[in-house]
Parts: C-alpha cells; sequence; structure tokens
C-alpha cells in the first residue's frame, strides 16, 4: 500500500472550516482608535493625507467615542492639536490644554467604561517640532535636552492622570522617561494609572500623513534621527524594552507596524507584558491610496495588515482603520 498523501489542503475547503482552525483572530478588543482633537475650531475639519480621518471639536469628539462605544471599541488614544504653540509645549501639561480639558469630558460621558488612553509628547505642542526642550548644540543645530525634557513630560503626564486618564503613553523615546513618569504619577496619587510605553519608535518615514494631522514641522528641516530608532537595528529595540519594562512600563509598544513585524515577534517572545504595536498613518494612507486607484482591494489588505500585526505577537493594535473594522463586525478570515 501507498504512503497517505498528505493533503493540508482539507483544512482549507471552506470559510467555516477556516475559520475553525485559524490559529489568530483578529477581535475588535484588540484595537485602539487613534483620534484628533483641535482646539478652536466650530467643526470637524478632514485631513487631506488620511481620509475618513478628522481633526475633531470637543464635542464631536465626544459624539465619535460614544459610536466606537456603541461598536464594541473598549480604548482610544487622544492628541491635541493646540491654537498655541511655544518652545517648551506648555500646551501638554496646561490643565486647560485640549487634551487634558477633551479627557474630562470623556470621563464624564464614560467613566471605566472606556480605555482613555493619552500619547504623552510635545511635538504636536512645541514651535519647533520636536518632542522636547530643544538647545543649540553649538554648531547652529537643535538638538533635544534629554533631561530637561523629562520634567515637561512628568508635568504633562501628572495633567493627562488630573483629568482622568487611564493610560499615558510617553512617545519621545527620551532615556529614562518611563522612570520619571512613574515617580511623578505615583507622588501625585496617581498609583492606578498604566504607562504605554512606546519603546521601540523608530524614527520612520511613514509619519508624515500624522504631522499633517497635528501640524507639525520640524524646524530647520530636522528629524528625529538623534532620539528616535535607527531602522536597520533590532538589538537596540530590546535593550530599549526591557530599560522601559525596568523602570516601571506597564505595556510596551512597537512603533510603526508593518515594517517591524520582525521586532514585534522579537518583543512578545521576550517579556511577561502586553505588546503594542501602532499601525501609522503612512501605512494607512498607502492602503487607501492604492485603493482609490483600484490596484488593491483596500479592504482585503487592510484586514490582512492588521492580522499579520496580531500574528507577528501583538496583543493591542493602534490604528486608523479601527472603526472600520468594527462596522464591519469582520473578525479575521
Amino acid at each position: 500500500m501507498s504512503a497517505p498523501i498528505d493533503r493540508p489542503r482539507r483544512l482549507r475547503r471552506s470559510a467555516a472550516m477556516r475559520a475553525l482552525v485559524a490559529e489568530v483572530h483578529l477581535r475588535v478588543d484588540d484595537l485602539v482608535a487613534p483620534l484628533f482633537v483641535r482646539e478652536g475650531i466650530d467643526e470637524p475639519q478632514p485631513i487631506e493625507s488620511l481620509p475618513g480621518v478628522v481633526q475633531h471639536t470637543r464635542e464631536s469628539l465626544r459624539a465619535e467615542v460614544a459610536e466606537l462605544k456603541a461598536l464594541g471599541v473598549k480604548a482610544v488614544i487622544l492628541f491635541g492639536v493646540p491654537a498655541e504653540k511655544d518652545a517648551v509645549g506648555s500646551g501638554a501639561y496646561d490643565p486647560d490644554g485640549i487634551v487634558q480639558v477633551a479627557l474630562r469630558d470623556l470621563v464624564s460621558d464614560h467613566g471605566d467604561d472606556m480605555v482613555l488612553m493619552a500619547d504623552l509628547c510635545v511635538d504636536e505642542y512645541t514651535s519647533h517640532g520636536h518632542c522636547g526642550i530643544v538647545v543649540d548644540n553649538g554648531l547652529g543645530a537643535l538638538v533635544v535636552d534629554n533631561d530637561a525634557t523629562l520634567e515637561i513630560y512628568a508635568r504633562a503626564a501628572v495633567a493627562q492622570a488630573d483629568a482622568g486618564a487611564h493610560v499615558v503613553a510617553p512617545s519621545g523615546m527620551m532615556d529614562g522617561q518611563v522612570a520619571v513618569i512613574r515617580e511623578a504619577l505615583d507622588d501625585a496619587g496617581h498609583t492606578e494609572v498604566a504607562i504605554l510605553a512606546y519603546s521601540a519608535k523608530y524614527a520612520s518615514a511613514l509619519y508624515g500623513p500624522f504631522r499633517d494631522a497635528v501640524d507639525v514641522t520640524i524646524a530647520d528641516d530636522g528629524d528625529r534621527k538623534g532620539y528616535q530608532q535607527d531602522h536597520r537595528n533590532v538589538r537596540e529595540a530590546m535593550r530599549e524594552v526591557e530599560l522601559d519594562i525596568a523602570e516601571g512600563a506597564d505595556m510596551v509598544m512597537v512603533k510603526p507596524a508593518l515594517a517591524y513585524l520582525d521586532v514585534i515577534s522579537e518583543v512578545a517572545n521576550s517579556v511577561d507584558v502586553p505588546v503594542a504595536a501602532y499601525h501609522v498613518s503612512g501605512e494607512y494612507a498607502m492602503i487607501h491610496a492604492a485603493g482609490e486607484r483600484g490596484w488593491i482591494d483596500a479592504d482585503a489588505v487592510a484586514l490582512e495588515h492588521l492580522t499579520a500585526i496580531k500574528r507577528a505577537g501583538a496583543n493591542i493594535i493602534l490604528t486608523y482603520f479601527t472603526r472600520w473594522f468594527a462596522e464591519r463586525g469582520v473578525e479575521g478570515v
């Protein structure tokens, strides 16, 4: 008798069979919706490079979060666009800054029924577009002063927690930021506020649409390669992750996602805290641009991207596709 033929296709013969044996299931519970709220506008402002995404007013933000909650979304992360910017990004820690007032609105609406995250950085608030306090390096270039910036982050963390944030998410990639933020939160009585650390945030070319969304231009055609990670390195990412966890991070994140699936996998296999990944603005915009031209099936590619990120090991995915996914009720096919 001849040996039996191995036929793995038996497990792919129908949609029901494929769903039964799927190794990864993507759920709306896995997703976090990034939302922008802008000070001093009367109606939502579309963001041209992010189709379907807007800069919200306080009231439209409240409506959006209520609708997301009704769709089953459990978490949002807020980014603020202030009316005025300054050299130190004071709007990030002003009790009446746009994110702080928006957090108070949402806490009033939802309490603990929606996880309210706040991006903790100052680039949206600074006149120079960097993620911290800048000084001249003596050669005519602006560089970020790491330790001076930490003081600003600590103040912003407490302001966000005072306003009701359940999670603060430091994204500036300053050395020691998690330790300083944890100490500041604890000293202010916010021991229950969690920290989602942007631990492996790469100096990526995929952030352009996001900068449109928060009206950020880096002064003197500068970049953030001096403090965000080099796209060629993985070991560096692991060192950053380990340091953040040692300093008190409750969750860690890799950003961007799709070009860094190997990093997500490495982190997920090495740590015992939840791992997040940010499917960033450029990844979202590319899908829409190609879909609008008929070059790809945008919906199918979006689902493929998100499933790949989950398959790589991310427990949490920040994505501009959150509402799209929730409205369709799809759970990875």
